[in-house]
């Protein structure tokens, strides 16, 4: 197992000619014929930021609005927030809960335990308006799958991240997180560490897997860039085989504001 350690300089590598993902397209493979044609290879240690969407197109999670058939509590909470009815259903078929609806807003939690705006239901990057894309059902499993099949096919040893776009409670604008993590720890646990003054840690835990994640952001972009997937090179993170998505997720029992 590596420990973790200082990263004093950090490579991110935006990867560019992924083509666009259809159902079935195997992600590794694509990414690693993309990197040759760049003049690049992986490298043990690298970090993998795969854009949700393009997991999503490929394990078939993206609904044509119009196959959906909106329930009426769909068609009135549509009214309410000024949206078409067939994606506020879709919302509520991918919700758990549903934890807030006003002012033109609905926030759940979704049924992998996300809390967020409209089940991160998104129409973005998807068939010009005409269809949504949908979470993965096990975006830890998700990205398990990527990283064995890019060990198998290269050989190197790297950790993945499924990432996407979340808002923010008390702050403006969104940032990238990490919603499903294979072979590396998601949260580096400091407590217990001295500061510069000597006196010992008691809170700090840092979501190493959010940051790497909206570290990739800045080369992926989530317009036209066209780069669904980017490379972090130089993070020295500690590896491990538990799935790491799902334990970035805070507990209900424990969140002070719902």
């Amino acid at each position: 197992m590596v420990s973790w350690g200082k990263s004093l300089r950090l490579e991110v590598i935006g990867v560019q000619g992924i083509p666009l993902i259809k159902r079935g397209d195997n992600i590794a493979r694509l990414l690693v014929e993309a990197l040759k044609r760049m003049g690049e290879n992986l490298r043990d240690g690298d970090v993998v930021v795969v854009s949700q969407v393009i997991v999503s197109k490929a394990e078939g999670r993206v609904v044509k609005l119009k196959d959906v058939k909106p329930s009426l509590r769909a068609r009135v909470m549509a009214e309410r927030l000024g949206r078409e009815a067939e994606v506020v259903e879709l919302i509520l078929r991918e919700a758990e809960e549903v934890l807030r609806f006003r002012d033109g807003h609905l926030i759940t939690r979704t049924r992998q335990g996300y809390v967020c705006a409209n089940s991160a239901v998104d129409l973005s990057n998807v068939s010009g308006g005409d269809a949504a894309s949908l979470l993965p059902l096990d975006p830890d499993l998700s990205a398990e799958k990527i990283r064995k099949e890019i060990r198998k096919l290269t050989g190197r040893k790297v950790a993945v991240i499924i990432s996407d776009t979340f808002g923010r409670p008390f702050r403006l604008g969104q940032v990238n997180v990490a919603l499903g993590v294979s072979g590396m720890e998601p949260i580096h646990d400091r407590r217990g560490e001295k500061d510069l003054y000597g006196r010992k840690l008691q809170v700090k835990e840092i979501a190493v897997a959010d940051e790497l994640a909206s570290a990739a952001e800045l080369v992926m972009g989530e317009a036209d860039e066209g780069i669904p997937i980017a490379i972090i090179r130089g993070y020295k993170y500690k590896r491990s085989r538990r799935p790491g998505g799902r334990r970035l997720i805070r507990p209900g029992e424990k969140d002070l504001f719902l």
